[in-house]
């Protein structure tokens, strides 16, 4: 594997502190529902992603493709992105928070 691969593989697992069994539960919930771009009445775009990254952590690093690790990027951009629109009030309960927990980041976990 490149150092970009395996550069992108780590911040990844930096990025993405939920395991997949806390992500595939917040995924059930309404509040995640809720959220997202979402194009006629079809699942939202971070939703989707989600899912996808169950399956990422469910993989072996070696088993990832080439279009394994651009999603990986692409979740690696929206968590900084996000993360700097913190809003300043009331964390828990924002859209914020529930859109960077459908990427797989919980801000609030220690």
């Amino acid at each position: 594997m490149s150092q970009d691969v395996n550069s992108a593989i780590a911040e990844f697992q930096q990025v993405v502190n939920m395991t997949p069994k806390e992500l595939e539960a917040w995924l059930e919930t309404e509040e995640s529902q809720a959220v997202g771009q979402k194009k006629d009445d079809d699942e939202s775009t971070g939703h989707k992603s989600g899912r996808r990254i169950v399956e990422l952590l469910q993989k072996k690093e070696d088993e990832y493709t080439e279009d394994e690790i651009s999603h990986m990027k692409k979740v690696i951009s929206y968590v900084h992105r996000h993360s700097a629109q913190k809003p300043s009030h009331d964390i828990e309960n924002s859209r914020w928070y529930y859109s960077l927990k459908n990427w797989g980041h919980d801000p609030l976990k220690k």
